[in-house]
């Protein structure tokens, strides 16, 4: 795991409370896809929110993640194990799994590597799924104050891989039979402190803590807090997900 890029460890009680998780269409939707449902492979899994929601349309879920901490923290239904491994080297049986699914993470990987992994593990005719979610946008005036944040603010402690997200994935290569996706989206209603919950999970406002010794998130309440209103008022948000969804040739 020398080339492992670990954002997250240090931070993955807060990544498993605090991360959003899908949309049950999605899983439905990809679970359609598949010819059997015996076995899926969620490839770097964090705390398990992809590989819950698999869970119900699948025998079993092989969940695995580079991060020890983070497979520690993470909780899914009976039929997930989860097991520490890299992507690009599953441990996994060839031929054995009937999707791959990669939520919010590719981007970290040696794609060509796991390309072929995934190329390996999966049946003929098995479905690879990668997944993501950039900057949500906040209602009204709000926006361009976070929109700010964002890019300007914490924008330079952003690892230069946030590019593959802002990008949508559209740059990736992507060797797979192409599948087009429907429009998902991830819908919450949130607080003003629980969205600054979740933002306190990203790496670059880790970085910024750790770079600046100070804490970016106080200073943006400040900001949002006259235009949010009651700042105990839930508040519909939503992300659109973008997708990279592809067969294995038979």
């Amino acid at each position: 795991m020398a080339n492992f890029k670990d954002h997250f460890s240090e931070v993955a009680a807060r990544y498993a409370e605090f991360r959003p998780t899908y949309p049950a269409e999605l899983f439905a939707w990809l679970a359609s896809l598949c010819k059997e449902h015996e076995a899926a492979w969620d490839c770097a899994t964090g705390s398990g929110q992809a590989a819950a929601g698999l869970a119900a349309h699948f025998r079993q879920i092989i969940a695995t993640d580079a991060s020890a901490e983070q497979i520690a923290h993470a909780g899914a239904p009976g039929n997930v194990v989860f097991r520490v491994a890299t992507a690009e080297a599953s441990g996994l049986d060839a031929r054995s799994v009937d999707l791959v699914s990669v939520a919010q993470a590719a981007h970290w990987f040696e794609l060509p590597r796991f390309f072929a992994e995934a190329n390996r593990v999966l049946k003929p005719g098995g479905v690879l799924a990668l997944w993501g979610y950039g900057r949500l946008d906040l209602p009204g005036g709000m926006d361009a104050i976070f929109q700010r944040f964002y890019g300007k603010t914490i924008g330079p402690c952003w690892p230069p891989e946030r590019k593959w997200i802002d990008d949508g994935y559209r740059s990736l290569d992507f060797p797979f039979e192409e599948i087009a996706a429907p429009a998902f989206f991830i819908k919450v209603e949130w607080n003003l402190a629980r969205l600054l919950d979740y933002l306190s999970t990203w790496s670059a406002v880790k970085r910024y803590r750790s770079d600046k010794g100070v804490d970016p998130l106080p200073a943006l309440m400040a900001e949002l807090q006259p235009l949010w209103g009651d700042a105990d008022a839930a508040m519909p948000l939503q992300w659109p997900l973008f997708l990279r969804v592809g067969r294995m040739q038979a």
